[in-house]
C-alpha cells in the first residue's frame, strides 16, 4: 500500500465515523425529548425481552388456577366474649322480672379470632378448621367481593380440625374437590388465604412430603386424632388456616391447618389435610350431623430402630406398621390380626407409616370393609376386616341437628346442649341471622339466646324455636320485651314492636 492510499483510507474512515456520531446524536436528542415514559422506554438501548419470547409451560399457569379459586375462600371472623362484671346498686328491673337491666348487666368484651375458609357448595357450605371456629360466640364470613354473612356451625371434628359451616346464600362461586391420592411430590400448588387479615392472598409452592404425621392434635378423651398432612412449602402465616390448598387445575387437595414454625410464622414448610379426609369428614357432617368413624381396632407404631430397643427384637422389616395389640371383639381381631403383624397395605394402598394407614382406614364408616396386606415372620397375607365403631357395633350414629325457623328475616335456631348445659338453660332459642333493622335498633345481635318474651297476655318460657316463631306470630303489632343470655353467660333483655 502506498502512502496515497493510505491516506485515503484515514479520511474514508473519518466520514464513516461523523457520519455515525451525527446519526447517535440525533437519536440521543430524540430519546432526551420524549414527552412520556412510553416513548422514553421504547427508545431505550436496553434489550427487553418481547412478550413473544416468553411461553408458560403446559400445565403452569399460577394465574388461571389463582382467578378460578379467589372468589372461594372466605374470610372467617369468630367472636369470643369474656364477660366483666359491674355493680350499680338496687335494680327495680330485676326485682321484679329477675333479669337485670343493660345498666346493670355484666360487661362483655369481645375477643376475635381470624381465619379463612373455602365454599364447597353454590348454596353457602364452607369448609374450615375446628381451631378456627372453637367456643366462638358468633361467625361472620366475608367474601372476595366483601359481602358480609353470619355462619351457622352445622357440625365439627376436632380429631381431624374440620368444622363445617353454612350461609344463607345461593349462585356461589365454589372449589370442586380434587383427589390428593394422585397429587405428587414435588407437584405445584397455590396456597390460599387470609394471612394477618390480608384478604384473597395467594402464594405458590410445591408438595414437599405426604402423610406428615406433626403431633398438633389431641384428644384425651378417645386418641382417635387423624394426622395425615400434605406437607408444602407454599407461604403460610396465621389467618391461612381453614383456606384453599390447590392444585393447577384449580381443584381443591387439601385444607391449610398449621405451620413449622419456632416464631409464630412461617419457616419454611406448612401443612395441610388431604382432601380425601375433608370431603369424607364434610360428607358425615352434613348427612348425619356428626362424623362416622369405622375402627380397624388395633394398637400400632411405625417401625423404627427406637421400636426395635423398645421391644428388644429384630423386626424383619425397616417399613411397616407394627401392631402392638389387637383389641378384643374388634374387626382386627376378627380378621386374625395378631401383636408383632406388620400391616404394609389397606385397599391396595401402600401403608409405610401410621399416619397413612389411619388416613386409609379414616375414610371408611362403620360397617365397611377393608383388605388389609400384612406380615407375618416374613410372610404376606391379606384379610378382610369389618370395621366398627367405639361401642363395638356397626350402627350410624346420627345427630340430631337443631330446628330452624324464621320470622321477619330473623333466622331462629334450637340454643345447642352445649350451650343449655353450660348455662344451664332448659331450652331457648338462638338468632342465627338478622336481616331485620327495628330488631337491631332494639338492641337485638346474632348469637343471642332467647329465653323467654314478656307480651300483653304475660310472660312466655320458650322452649325452640318453633315455640319461639309461635309467640311472635301471635303477638303481633305489639310491643313485646325480649329476654335472654349471650353464649358467655350476659342477661340481657330488649322491646321490640313486632311488625
Amino acid at each position: 500500500m502506498n502512502n496515497k492510499q493510505f491516506f485515503l483510507g484515514i479520511i474514508l474512515a473519518s466520514l464513516i465515523g461523523g457520519v455515525i456520531a451525527l446519526a447517535g446524536a440525533s437519536y440521543l436528542a430524540k430519546q432526551n425529548s420524549a414527552t412520556n415514559f412510553t416513548d422514553k422506554q421504547n427508545t431505550s438501548l436496553v434489550n427487553w425481552l418481547a412478550d413473544d419470547k416468553f411461553s408458560i409451560p403446559d400445565g403452569i399457569n399460577f394465574v388461571a388456577s389463582a382467578e378460578m379459586v379467589t372468589p372461594a375462600v372466605v374470610h372467617v371472623k369468630s367472636s369470643i366474649s369474656v364477660t366483666q362484671e359491674t355493680q350499680r346498686g338496687r335494680d327495680p328491673f330485676e326485682e321484679f322480672f329477675g333479669f337485670p337491666s343493660p345498666e346493670r348487666s355484666p360487661q362483655s368484651r369481645e375477643g376475635m379470632s381470624s381465619g379463612s375458609g373455602v365454599i364447597i357448595s353454590e348454596d353457602g357450605y364452607i369448609v374450615t378448621n375446628n381451631h378456627v371456629i372453637q367456643n366462638a360466640t358468633k361467625v361472620d364470613i366475608s367474601l372476595e367481593d366483601n359481602t358480609r354473612y353470619t355462619a351457622r356451625v352445622i357440625g365439627t371434628d376436632p380429631t381431624t380440625d374440620l368444622a363445617l359451616l353454612k350461609i344463607e346464600a345461593k349462585g356461589l362461586t365454589f372449589i370442586k374437590f380434587g383427589d390428593s391420592d394422585i397429587t405428587r411430590i414435588g407437584e405445584w400448588v397455590l396456597a390460599v388465604g387470609n394471612p394477618f387479615d390480608l384478604t384473597s392472598t395467594v402464594t405458590a409452592g410445591i408438595i414437599s412430603a405426604k402423610a406428615r404425621n406433626i403431633g398438633i392434635l389431641r384428644n384425651p378423651d378417645n386418641n382417635l386424632q387423624i394426622e395425615s398432612f400434605l406437607q408444602t412449602d407454599a407461604v403460610v402465616n396465621p389467618g391461612n388456616s381453614g383456606g384453599a390448598l390447590v392444585n393447577l387445575a384449580g381443584e381443591l387437595i387439601g385444607i391449610n391447618t398449621a405451620i413449622a414454625s419456632r416464631t409464630g410464622t412461617f419457616n419454611g414448610y406448612a401443612f395441610a389435610i388431604p382432601s380425601s379426609i375433608v370431603k369424607k369428614v364434610m360428607d358425615d357432617l352434613l348427612e348425619f350431623g356428626t362424623v362416622q368413624r369405622g375402627l380397624l381396632g388395633v394398637q400400632i407404631q411405625d417401625i423404627s430402630p427406637e421400636l426395635e430397643e423398645y421391644l428388644n427384637e429384630k423386626i424383619s422389616v425397616s417399613r411397616g406398621v407394627y401392631v402392638m395389640d389387637v383389641n378384643e371383639g374388634s374387626g382386627g381381631k376378627e380378621a386374625g390380626l395378631q401383636k408383632g403383624d406388620v400391616i404394609v397395605g389397606i385397599d391396595g394402598t401402600t401403608t409405610f407409616n401410621v399416619a397413612k394407614l389411619q388416613e386409609m382406614v379414616a375414610r371408611k364408616r362403620p360397617g365397611d370393609k377393608v383388605e388389609v396386606k400384612y406380615l407375618r415372620n416374613g410372610k404376606e397375607f391379606t384379610a378382610n376386616a369389618l370395621l366398627k365403631n367405639l361401642s363395638g357395633d356397626t350402627k350410624i350414629v346420627k345427630k340430631e341437628l337443631p330446628k330452624v325457623a324464621t320470622f321477619a328475616g330473623i333466622t331462629f335456631e334450637d340454643v345447642n346442649q352445649s350451650l343449655k348445659t353450660r348455662l344451664k338453660l332448659e331450652g331457648g332459642a338462638t338468632i342465627i341471622t338478622l336481616n331485620n333493622e327495628t330488631w337491631k335498633k332494639s338492641g337485638a345481635k346474632t348469637g343471642f339466646v332467647i329465653t323467654s318474651v314478656i307480651g300483653a297476655d304475660g310472660r312466655y318460657k320458650i322452649t325452640g324455636a318453633d315455640d319461639l316463631i309461635s309467640v311472635l306470630n301471635n303477638n303481633k303489632g305489639q310491643e313485646v320485651v325480649v329476654l335472654g343470655r349471650y353464649p358467655n353467660g350476659q342477661e340481657y333483655y330488649f322491646e321490640v314492636i313486632l311488625e
